[in-house]
């Protein structure tokens, strides 16, 4: 790995350390208060809008994970990085259309919005050349809008349906069903949102047991998030500070 700490302005290295801390800080007392091991909870790094040079700042800081949710700019980031001879696990987190599949399999470890059964296969279709299975995890609408991207726990619908997206998922020689991934809808406190999600979570575990992550939380909620179960929570304005505005 390069000495990524030179790759970035000596006071902006010290900003990502200094949030990085903080965040820590922020997880481990969470995960004290839910009395739940430290070790079970993954922090996953959101660098969009953000120069390659903070992902490199970070892998030398001990980040292992990065999230990006545009596939335009994750693409040539991931090179970027990788050029540098850093591999981070790269998450893809935002939704994604089908013809972006065979792109984001090329740099993403894992997906995190995978809604339904058309788009499981186009990731299916698109791992076919990976030596590794690609690690899927559903994301599910936890009020049932599935106009902001979602399955839908509890319907039959044979496209969109919660149980025929996880199914197409688990089937698919390609892909590795790892558990679920859920926003907080708009206008529901964190508190109920995540209540929710752990509900739709322990029924999905009972059919699939192995199945066990839970993507849930941002920078201003996670910690309850953390209460209700989430293995990785996505952090980003927290750890990396504004967001640049997007172009």
């Amino acid at each position: 790995m390069t000495d990524s700490s030179a790759t970035v302005r000596p006071d902006r290295h010290a900003e990502l350390a200094a949030g990085l801390a903080q965040v820590r800080t922020r997880i481990d007392d969470a995960c004290a208060q839910a009395g739940r091991d430290r070790a079970e909870v993954t922090m996953i790094a959101v660098t969009k809008t953000y120069p390659a040079s903070d992902v490199l700042a970070l892998a030398g800081l001990g980040v292992t994970d990065m999230g990006e949710n545009r596939d335009q700019e994750a693409a040539g980031k991931a090179a970027e990085v990788a050029a540098a001879g850093v591999r981070p696990r790269w998450h893809f987190i935002g939704q994604l259309q089908r013809n972006k599949a065979r792109s984001v399999v090329r740099y993403a470890d894992v997906v995190h919005s995978v809604d339904s059964v058309r788009l499981a296969r186009a990731l299916a279709t698109a791992t076919a050349d990976r030596r590794e299975p690609l690690d899927a995890l559903v994301q599910v609408s936890i009020d049932g809008d599935a106009a902001r991207g979602g399955a839908l726990p509890g319907s039959a619908d044979p496209a969109a349906g919660l149980e025929p997206v996880a199914e197409a998922v688990a089937d698919a020689p390609g892909l590795r069903l790892v558990g679920l991934m859920a926003v907080a809808p708009l206008g529901w406190e964190p508190e109920r949102a995540f209540a929710r999600l752990a509900e739709v979570a322990d029924a999905f575990r009972a059919v699939h047991p192995g199945a066990t992550a839970l993507s849930a939380g941002m920078s201003g909620d996670f910690e309850i998030a953390i209460r209700y179960g989430a293995t990785h929570v996505r952090v980003g304005s927290a750890l990396l500070g504004m967001r640049p505005t997007l172009r």
